[in-house]
This record gives C-alpha cells, sequence and structure tokens, in this order.
C-alpha cells in the first residue's frame, strides 16, 4: 500500500501555475479533482472528492485495492471532516474495508454525542446570560452547523466560542462559574487587565471536560492587527435557530470574514476551515460588495481572496467576480499557494512560534503598516507565557515587555523550554 509520506507526488506548482498571472476569474467553478491530480496524493484525492461534491462515480475511480486507508482516515481525522467522509463512503459501502468503515461510524457518532452535550450547554449557557443581562454572540460550534446543515450534529467542534464586549469579560466570567466553568489560568489583577486589554479569549473547564468553552472579547490576538469592531458586530448580528432555541450570531459577511481569518490564523492547515467558508459562500446570501470593502478596511483583503482562491480549487466553489482594481493577482495567490498547499495534503501540524509561520503572516497582509503593527506587537506584547515562566512584582510589571523579547529571540533561535517549564506554560487551544 502507498503511504502519504512514502508515495510520489508530482510538484504542486501545477495547481498554483493557474493563478499566476491576471486577476482571479469570475464565476468560474473549478472541475472536481480527477483521480490523478497533480501534487495530491490518491488518499488526499478521496478526502476531497468526498467534501467537494463529486459524484459517486467519481468517488468509486478514486478507490482501488492498493489505497492507504489507514493513511485515509488519518487524514480525516487531522482535517476534522469525519461526517462528509464517512457520510459519502456510505454510498459505496461494499468499496470499503469493514474495519475502516467501523472506524468511520465509531468517530462519527462519537462526535454526534459530542456536540449534543454541547449544544444543550450552550443552551443553558446562553439562557444564563440573557438572565444576568450580558449581551452574547455564539459563533462557530452549533451556531454555525446549524446555519450551514440545518442540523448542529453535522460538523466536527470540540468547543464553544461566546462573544462579548470587552466591558463585559468580567460578569462573563462570574456568570460562568455560577454554571461549574472555570478558566484553565489564573491571573492577577494586573495581568487581567493587560490580558483584557492585549489577548483576546480565556479557555474554560468543566469537571469532566477541559477547554469547552471559550470566552472571546476579540477575533484574534492583538498582536494579529486585524481590529475587527466588536461593538459593529453586535449591532449587525442575527438570530439563528438551533435545536429550537433562538441565539444571536454574527451576520453573514461578518461571520464570513470572521471565518476566512480563522482559517489564515491556523495557516489552513485543516481542511475543514476552509470547508466552512466554501460551504459558507454556497449556502448563505452575500453582499459580495460590503465583504470586499470592509476587508480592505481591515487590511485583510489578501486573507479573503486567498481563502476564496482555495475554496475555487479545492472545493469547486464559484468565486464571484471583483473589480480588477481591487483584486490580487494571480502571481501572488500562486506563490501563497505553493507554501500553504503542501502542509494541507501532507497533514503537517503549524508551528505556531516559528520563523516561516510569522513571515507567512506577514505575507498574507497587503499593508506595510499593518505588518509592521504585527511584528512590533508580536514582539512586546506579553501573555501568559511570559507571566507564568517569570515572576515580577506589580511594580516591575513593564519589565515583562523585556522577558518577551527575549523569550521570542530564544524560540525563533531554535532554544525551546524544558519539559518541566512547558507544563507550567498554558498551551494554545486547539482549533
Amino acid at each position: 500500500m502507498t503511504n502519504i509520506e512514502e508515495g510520489p507526488h508530482v510538484q504542486l506548482s501545477a495547481v498554483a501555475a493557474s493563478f499566476s498571472a491576471d486577476p482571479l476569474p469570475a464565476s468560474q467553478p473549478t472541475a472536481t479533482l480527477p483521480s490523478a491530480a497533480p501534487g495530491f496524493s490518491r488518499d488526499f484525492n478521496l478526502l476531497v472528492a468526498c467534501v467537494n461534491g463529486a459524484e459517486t462515480k467519481d468517488i468509486r475511480k478514486l478507490i482501488c485495492d492498493d489505497l492507504d486507508w489507514r493513511s485515509l482516515l488519518r487524514l480525516t481525522e487531522h482535517h476534522r471532516l469525519i461526517h462528509q467522509v464517512h457520510a459519502r463512503l456510505r454510498e459505496v459501502n461494499e468499496l470499503v474495508p469493514r474495519a475502516a468503515s467501523e472506524r468511520l461510524r465509531n468517530r462519527y457518532e462519537a462526535n454526534v454525542r459530542h456536540t449534543l452535550r454541547l449544544t444543550r450547554d450552550l443552551v443553558r449557557v446562553l439562557e444564563h446570560f440573557e438572565s444576568r443581562g450580558i449581551p452574547v454572540l455564539a459563533y462557530k460550534g452549533p451556531t454555525l452547523a446549524a446555519i450551514l446543515h440545518g442540523d448542529f450534529t453535522q460538523r466536527q467542534y470540540s468547543d464553544l466560542d461566546l462573544l462579548v464586549h470587552p466591558s463585559d469579560v468580567q460578569n462573563s466570567k462570574a456568570a460562568l462559574n455560577q454554571l461549574g466553568y472555570k478558566p484553565n489560568c489564573s491571573l492577577t489583577p494586573r495581568q487581567e487587565e493587560s490580558y483584557i486589554r492585549c489577548g483576546y479569549e480565556y479557555a474554560f473547564d468543566l469537571p469532566d471536560a477541559r477547554s469547552v468553552l471559550e470566552l472571546k472579547w476579540r477575533i484574534l490576538p492583538h498582536f494579529y492587527s486585524i481590529e475587527f469592531d466588536v461593538s459593529g458586530l453586535f449591532e449587525r448580528s442575527v438570530l439563528v435557530e438551533v435545536s429550537g432555541h433562538f441565539m444571536r450570531t454574527l451576520c453573514a459577511e461578518d461571520l464570513l470574514l470572521v471565518l476566512c481569518v480563522h482559517a489564515a490564523k491556523h495557516a489552513w492547515a485543516e481542511l475543514s476551515l476552509l470547508w466552512d467558508v466554501s460551504r459558507y459562500i454556497e449556502s448563505e446570501s452575500i453582499d459580495w460588495y460590503r465583504v470586499r470593502e470592509q476587508a480592505s478596511r481591515l487590511g485583510i483583503r489578501r486573507i479573503l481572496e486567498m481563502n476564496l482562491a482555495l475554496a475555487q480549487n479545492l472545493m469547486g466553489n464559484t468565486v464571484p467576480s471583483s473589480g480588477p482594481e481591487q483584486v490580487e493577482s494571480k502571481r501572488a495567490i500562486g506563490l501563497l499557494m505553493e507554501r500553504i498547499l503542501p502542509a494541507i495534503t501532507h497533514a503537517e501540524q503549524v508551528d505556531t512560534e516559528s520563523i516561516s509561520y510569522f513571515r507567512l503572516m506577514l505575507t498574507l497582509r497587503e499593508r506595510w503598516r499593518d505588518r509592521t503593527r504585527f511584528l512590533w506587537r508580536l514582539l512586546v506584547t506579553p501573555n501568559i507565557g511570559e507571566w507564568s515562566t517569570v515572576r515580577l512584582p506589580s511594580r516591575l510589571f513593564p519589565l515583562y515587555h523585556l522577558v518577551r523579547m527575549y523569550r521570542l529571540a530564544r524560540r525563533l533561535m531554535g532554544f525551546r523550554p524544558t519539559r518541566e517549564a512547558e507544563a507550567e506554560i498554558p498551551r494554545p487551544i486547539p482549533v
């Protein structure tokens, strides 16, 4: 059997070359990936065919005697596409080995149970927030599943995402504490003041589950320099029905941009991030002028166009036309795709503390002032890692800026914390 790491691969330049010279084409859907798409292994081709609307006959063509089912399952789990692959392979169940079929079914059923619990918890939390007069938006998680599928169980998600105003963070923490949620980090008053100003979320645990809820007051960490107006997000919010309950979430245009920057933040390492964008493009009536105008104002036009190019290329989406005076050139998008596609196809983990990652984040921004702010804030903004590693008295709190620069420099030069030190530092929350 051919393993995805060991099998032959054609250069991905054939894919990126189609984005090399002119503006993105208007309203031209990409054909379904054939059985020997350049640069993609058979395992990855089958995965994509299961999620991009390929016909059943094309899925059958991709299943052969030497297909590495363990590799396919590994890809499916890494890219968090259990629901989609399980549903499509049921159509050709006679071609799927029993062990692979059972593993997919078990994972699918486990995720359904998990989403049922999270949705029940979401309703309970939102009702409690309403009783305390705390405005809150639920996005991603069950609400996005309901929007995309009409069924909150038909999408993989591991936690709940709630957005509140920065001024409501303390009241929100107290409300969650009353329901048994505990933040998975403990900060001093001075640290918390700084964290609310420059951070963006608290992750909460339950007695029997870790990191099941993320309370956000900003869409991204401060150093990314993408300044969504939280008050505006609330003003434009809409109602969505989830399991018989109505809850507020982001409007179509805001949610699309939030999904795009979320996918970019994780370097599209999980195909499900792009799949959410792809499904949302097809399922919602979107004001594209408003989307692109807001993206330009936020300085994320290149991130938006990159998401659309990937959705067109991998998922077969029809991409709406945009004016030639605003659109990113095919060449710039092609160069970015050459960097991103190998990590997607090989299911590589993204090191968000590496030089290559920071360079990618810079390349994704079209304005020099945003790149400059990103670098400066990245360099001097301390976070939980610095506060956990070095204990300074309150009067010396400003020195954490120097601690931040020192620790970042060591990481970028290849020095990593010891296992003992790592155990004391809260790790990033999975997507």
